[in-house]
Order: structure tokens, then C-alpha cells, then sequence
């Protein structure tokens, strides 16, 4: 039987791709999120989502590459990051559900101050109440059923062109069955799979990405056929890019890719939050972001991920967590869990297999 005392899981080994590709993904949203979170700045600007216009061919390469391409990086993550916090929840604790639903509701809390107070294009509100309705109930159901919802859910999103937020419910129950069914904790094991299955999304992808720009040529961006394309497009592509990256996590490039994208993914939530802080203040200074080009919109987000990627990586050779990823544990757990990284901690921590001895922040 489970013991009944509610405690924060003991350290054990991490998947660090997972930290890898979510830092990748948060510098990806970031670029797109720069100027929506700017255009906030103006009481009277409207809350966009896009990172270009369609028309503006100086920006189109950025906005074929970036817009929408990340977010269902993110949001899978987030569906496997949940499930993986239920089996281990499962295994320390009578009620496991109860956990679960702890940190959905701090993670509403926590987005619902981010919309009211900062940006009205949050989507930690949207994840949570996704999370509350779909993710907690599909812990009742089999990972059969899981995986078929999975498919309609993304299969109906992108046919009616309902838009991204539609498509997180599938990207969610996604993730959930992928861990489920032991693929999540496989994904480190192989370059062959991952490999074949960057060259099959990137031959859809390409088609896919040619009927996007060219609706955005002749400025039909208001079809349902723009939407579909887009969609497609979108989770293709995310698709090709976490591919790749799990082929090169498999290749002496793996270091790089820890050093550069784990810091900002074990401090994902911490980072997604001041990203929004820091940006207002480039447009408060600034100003006119509606006239910033490529260029500008790089340079402000390269910016402000090299100043989060050295807090971030001076923060964890003290400590275990985030601060907000320590606070999110705590709340979740109802227990304060150890921040500090002990000496003992810290030699397990040095060496080539240090990455996978790390405590692990699986929901972020």
C-alpha cells in the first residue's frame, strides 16, 4: 500500500533530453512572444499572437520558422512532464490525483496573475484549465483510450482550422500516452527512430509550409484552408525540430545542447514569467514595437535568453530548482523541499554522467 505521507520525491535519474528540448522550445516561444507581449504595452494595442504579418516578405523566413512551431514542443512537454508526475506520485503517495490537482491549481494561480497583471496572451491559464478538464480526467482511463483521444482531439483541431489553444488538449493527451506507453522514457535510447522520423515529418512539412506561404502571399490568411495549412505546418516542423535534436543529443554535440538549452529548461517556469517582465521593459524604453524588424525581434529575445541562460546557470550550482519551480514543488507536495544542492549532491553532479543524476523538475 502507499505510504500516506505527502512528500516530494527523492532525487533520482532525469531524462535531460527533456530539459534540452524545453529549453529549445522556450527560447522559440520567446522570439514569437516578443512582439505580442510588446504590443501589450499600448492599452489600445490588440492581443496578437502572430510574430509577423502576412505581406512583410523582409520577415517571412522568421515567421515560417518560428510562429506556432513551438508551442506543441511545449505543450507535449507538458503532457509528459504530467504524466510522469502522476507515476511517481503514485508510488509515494494513497492519493496520487490529489497532487496532481494541487499543481494544476497553483499553476492557474500563478497564470491567472500573469494575464491580470502583465500579458493578456498567457497560456499557463489556458494549460491549467486544459489540464483540469482533460489531463486529471484522463487518469482514469486506459492509455488506449488516452492515445485515441489524443488523435481526434489534434485530427479535429486542425481540420476545423479552431486555432492553436484548440490543439493544446491533443498535444496534452499526446504526451500523456507517449509516457504511458514507455516511449518518454526511451528517448535517449536511439538516433535511428528519431532520425527516419525527422526525414518523414520533414517531407510532410515541406508542402505543408509552401501552402502556408502561399495563402499569406495573396494575404487569404482569413480561409480555413490558411488555418489547416498553418496548423499542419506547425506541428510538423515542431515535430522535425525535436527529432533533430534528439539525434544530436545522441552525438558529441550532446554536451553543447546541455549546456546551452538544459539551464533554461530546468527553469522553464522562472524563465517563461521574467521573459514577460524584461520584454516590457525593452518596449517601455524602446517604444513603437509595431515598427521593430527581424532583426530587432532577435536581438531583443537573444538578449534577454543570454541574460536568463547565466542567471539560470549560476542559480543551479547552488540550488536544486527554480525559485519558482522550487515554490511550485513545495506547494504541490505541501512540503518544503530542499533547495540547496548539498556537497554530497554536488559530487554526484561532476563528471560525464553528472546530467543524469540531477533531481528532477518534471512539470515545468
Amino acid at each position: 500500500m502507499p505510504p500516506t505521507s505527502v512528500e516530494p520525491p527523492p532525487a533520482h535519474p532525469r531524462l535531460v533530453a527533456l530539459d534540452v528540448i524545453r529549453g529549445f522550445a522556450l527560447c522559440g516561444i520567446l522570439i514569437a512572444n516578443v512582439i505580442p507581449i510588446s504590443a501589450s504595452v499600448a492599452s489600445d494595442a490588440p492581443v496578437t499572437t502572430a510574430l509577423t504579418t502576412a505581406g512583410n516578405g523582409a520577415v517571412d523566413w522568421l515567421h515560417l520558422l518560428v510562429d506556432q512551431r513551438f508551442f506543441p514542443i511545449f505543450s507535449l512537454l507538458f503532457g509528459i512532464g504530467f504524466a510522469l508526475l502522476g507515476e511517481s506520485a503514485t508510488t509515494r503517495v494513497a492519493r496520487p490525483r490529489l497532487i496532481l490537482l494541487r499543481r494544476l491549481l497553483v499553476l492557474l494561480a500563478l497564470g491567472l496573475a500573469h494575464l491580470l497583471l502583465l500579458w493578456p496572451g498567457d497560456i499557463l491559464t489556458v494549460y491549467a484549465a486544459v489540464g483540469l478538464l482533460v489531463l486529471l480526467p484522463s487518469t482514469w482511463l486506459p492509455r488506449r483510450a488516452v492515445a485515441g483521444l489524443a488523435a481526434l482531439c489534434l485530427a479535429s483541431a486542425i481540420l476545423l482550422g479552431a486555432g492553436h489553444y484548440a490543439m493544446v488538449p491533443g498535444l496534452f493527451l499526446l504526451g500523456t500516452a507517449l509516457t504511458r506507453y514507455g516511449v518518454t522514457r526511451r528517448i535517449e535510447d536511439s538516433t535511428r527512430a528519431p532520425a527516419l522520423l525527422a526525414l518523414v515529418l520533414g517531407a510532410a512539412a515541406v508542402p505543408a509550409a509552401w501552402a502556408q506561404a502561399s495563402f499569406e502571399r495573396v494575404g487569404d490568411i482569413d480561409t480555413p484552408g490558411y488555418r489547416m495549412a498553418f496548423a499542419i505546418a506547425g506541428v510538423l516542423i515542431a515535430g522535425v525540430y525535436v527529432c533533430l535534436l534528439l539525434v544530436l543529443f545522441r552525438s558529441p554535440a550532446r554536451h553543447v545542447l546541455h549546456a546551452l538549452f538544459a539551464p533554461l529548461g530546468r527553469m522553464a517556469l522562472t524563465n517563461y514569467l521574467t521573459a514577460t517582465v524584461l520584454v516590457l521593459g525593452v518596449a517601455h524604453v524602446v517604444g513603437h514595437p509595431e515598427r521593430w524588424s527581424s532583426r530587432t525581434v532577435l536581438v531583443i529575445a537573444g538578449t534577454v535568453l543570454a541574460a536568463q541562460w547565466l542567471f539560470s546557470t549560476l542559480w543551479l550550482r547552488t540550488f536544486r530548482y527554480g525559485p519558482l519551480e522550487w515554490a511550485w514543488r513545495w506547494a504541490t507536495w505541501l512540503r518544503r523541499p530542499p533547495l540547496r544542492v548539498t556537497s554530497r549532491a554536488t559530487s554526484k553532479t561532476t563528471g560525464p554522467t553528472a546530467e543524469r543524476r540531477t533531481p528532477s523538475t518534471l512539470v515545468t
